[in-house]
C-alpha cells in the first residue's frame, strides 16, 4: 500500500497553514487524517478476515 497521497496531502495543508498561520488546524486535521486511516486499516482487514471465514 502506497503511502504519498496522504504525505502529498499532509504538505499542501502545511503550507497552506503556514501561509494562513492556522497551525493549530494543521495539526488536528492531521490527527484526524491519522485516525480516519487506522480506522480504513482495521476495517478492510475484519472484511478480509470476513471473506475468509466464509468461504
Amino acid at each position: 500500500m502506497s503511502n504519498w497521497p496522504y504525505v502529498l496531502y499532509a504538505l499542501v495543508l502545511g503550507i497552506i497553514s503556514v501561509v494562513t498561520g492556522e497551525i493549530v488546524t494543521f495539526v488536528m486535521l492531521g490527527l484526524i487524517l491519522i485516525s480516519l486511516q487506522n480506522i480504513h486499516r482495521v476495517l478492510k482487514e475484519l472484511v478480509k478476515i470476513n471473506q475468509t471465514d466464509t468461504k
